[in-house]
């Protein structure tokens, strides 16, 4: 699944996902597959799988996805 990130708080080591579906997510420092966020990461699109725990659904193997820029089109001398 795919969404973007909310917050993400290092000190805590924990934050939240927004889904594309509009839900919200709990995840963990252990959620991230490679590790997690470092600074400011709100909005940063992220991969993720979804499991359940005793606490309820929370997001898995978190991965932060890079965007790439579309490229923009060159102007045109005359």
């Amino acid at each position: 699944m795919r969404g973007r990130m909310l917050w993400f708080n290092e000190e805590k080591g924990h934050g939240f996902i927004e889904t594309d579906e509009g839900e919200r997510l709990y995840v963990g420092a252990d959620g991230f597959a490679d590790s997690p966020p470092v600074g400011s990461c709100a909005g940063l699109l992220v991969e993720f799988q979804i499991g359940n725990g005793s606490d309820g659904r929370h997001a898995e193997a978190t991965r932060l996805v890079v965007e790439i820029a579309p490229r923009r089109a060159r102007r045109r001398s005359r």
